[in-house]
């Protein structure tokens, strides 16, 4: 079932069936809205499924937003109602919680951790198989940019211009933005660049990162491969390809960036959305100080 089409039902029955109020329903309404809009983004037209990792970023993009812990809280209450009232048996909605705001902030991996995945990939692309080449091209590139996967897999061959190291992509509400990227990311898209005729077919157009029988890459691969390497990485929290955009944004910050150059790069509307990371910054600065200090 289109998920359009499940929430107005879902909303038909709290309203008439369920006897709750044209606020309250409109408030789940409004949740899944944007669950929706979060889903679309990643290719998820239709429900089943709901992907836990799916429905986690989806809630740490809201407490990102600011949004208050009630509503937060609301919006959890929301998505099991509802993956309950489509009979999901064993559904991972069930198990979704919401995010404690102060508790634990989105999930950083270290540097260690990254470059040890990249040096597993790097091994595997040396064999020569185009998906392994393209696998470690996309894993570079979403590191390197900090892009959503979303905006990753709409890339096309003209985005990427690889004099200036930079790609073209377009974010939230069709707003256009050049992303810089670093010389490994470079040598990992001239590989993939190198190998995309061999997965090449008539239907591959313009798009930059191809799948197994030649359409363009989609998100829900780009997900699979990310959760899949990050599920050998010591830590806890999301899997998914937000991951490495909060990583890359919190690393960026470690390393002296200006707020506002990474907001810019980001493509955040508000720079208060930003801010989350410092504070992801300023805990591991604090934890360091702890542990180094003589008289911490």
């Amino acid at each position: 079932m289109r998920i359009d089409a499940a929430i107005d039902a879902f909303a038909d029955e709290l309203l008439r069936q369920r006897g709750l109020s044209e606020n309250t329903v409109r408030g789940y309404r409004s949740d899944l809205r944007s669950l929706a809009d979060h889903l679309d983004g990643l290719g998820l037209h239709e429900v089943p499924p709901l992907p836990i990792d799916a429905l986690r970023d989806w809630l740490y993009e809201s407490s990102e937003a600011g949004l208050a812990s009630t509503t937060l809280a609301r919006r959890s209450a929301s998505v099991r109602q509802f993956s309950a009232w489509l009979d999901l048996e064993g559904s991972e909605a069930a198990r979704l919680k919401t995010p404690k705001r102060g508790g634990r902030l989105p999930r950083v991996v270290s540097h260690e951790g990254i470059g040890q995945l990249l040096t597993t990939l790097e091994g595997l692309a040396d064999e020569g198989r185009p998906s392994d080449v393209r696998n470690l091209a996309v894993f570079e590139l979403l590191y390197a940019s900090a892009v959503r996967v979303s905006e990753l897999t709409g890339l096309d061959i003209d985005d990427v211009d690889l004099n200036r190291l930079t790609i073209r992509v377009t974010g939230k509400g069709d707003r256009d933005r050049v992303v810089p990227f670093g010389r490994p990311a470079f040598d990992a898209l001239a590989g993939w660049l190198a190998a995309r005729p061999e997965l090449a077919t008539q239907k591959s157009g313009p798009a930059l990162f191809l799948g197994a029988r030649g359409g363009r890459l989609g998100t829900r691969q780009v997900r699979e491969l990310v959760a899949g390497l990050l599920q050998e990485v010591p830590g806890s929290g999301p899997t998914g390809p937000h991951t490495l955009r909060h990583t890359a944004a919190t690393h960026l910050l470690d390393g002296g960036a200006d707020l506002r150059a990474v907001q810019e790069m980001l493509g955040h509307a508000s720079l208060g959305t930003t801010q989350i990371y410092t504070h992801v910054s300023f805990e591991r600065l604090a934890s360091s100080y702890k542990s180094a200090h003589p008289r911490a």
